[in-house]
């Protein structure tokens, strides 16, 4: 659990006391994020019933973001998902799965059947102030990210890498990232493909990764205070 500003030197951190959770397979870094801002008994029943869940809700090892607002929805955990787009996007999908045109389908019903559903989704871009009031007074908030262009300040990870994409271009690779604070000028994230448990970066870097092409800027805004 991050709870004190030991962890970190020359950082008075204001983040939300989720714990960070490394994820187990290369397709999972969104269930993961999920699996952080659950209560600790949901968490386990979760974890217990991870891939019985998973066939359950249809995705299998093809996530997407509104895929992510179902299980949200399914440990009642208050959210909203901001998005450019409610198509599915085949060339992200097949990063995951080769069965496109089923998730697709999946997808945009998950799509359809939203606000019957109770899953409220905004079409508008958030600006990088937005997240910010957010994280510091209502809650964390999960992120997908070209993970290629995002580059942390406190271990480093990705730091040449990101710096190269930046300039030379690249292909997309999707990822998934908890937003949980604010501190010294930096924005404070968990990654699950990480071991580190906390991770900073700069606005700039952030809002680069997460306004990338093949993104359609989906973030999920979770209403709950974990200070």
């Amino acid at each position: 659990m991050i709870k004190t500003d030991k962890q970190v030197t020359g950082l008075t951190l204001i983040p939300h006391s989720i714990p960070h959770i490394q994820q187990r397979y290369k397709w999972d870094c969104g269930v993961t994020c999920v699996l952080m801002v659950l209560s600790e008994g949901d968490r386990n029943d979760f974890i217990t019933n991870f891939f019985k869940i998973c066939e359950e809700e249809g995705f299998g090892q093809t996530t997407c973001t509104i895929d992510l607002c179902y299980l949200l929805k399914r440990y009642n955990i208050k959210h909203c998902m901001f998005t450019t787009s409610h198509l599915p996007n085949k060339r992200i999908l097949r990063t995951f799965s080769g069965t496109v045109n089923k998730a697709a389908l999946r997808i945009r019903k998950r799509f359809e059947n939203a606000s019957i559903d109770g899953i409220k989704i905004v079409d508008s871009v958030l600006s990088t102030r937005d997240i910010l009031h957010h994280v510091t007074s209502k809650g964390p908030a999960i992120v997908l990210v070209d993970a290629a262009l995002l580059s942390c300040d406190l271990c480093k990870h990705n730091k040449l890498t990101s710096e190269f994409r930046r300039i030379l271009g690249g292909m997309y690779r999707g990822h998934y990232i908890v937003v949980v604070g604010w501190s010294s000028g930096k924005l404070l994230y968990l990654d699950p493909a990480r071991s580190s448990p906390l991770c900073a970066t700069v606005p700039a870097r952030l809002q680069n990764s997460r306004l990338a092409p093949g993104t359609d800027r989906d973030i999920i805004l979770i209403y709950c205070d974990y200070r």
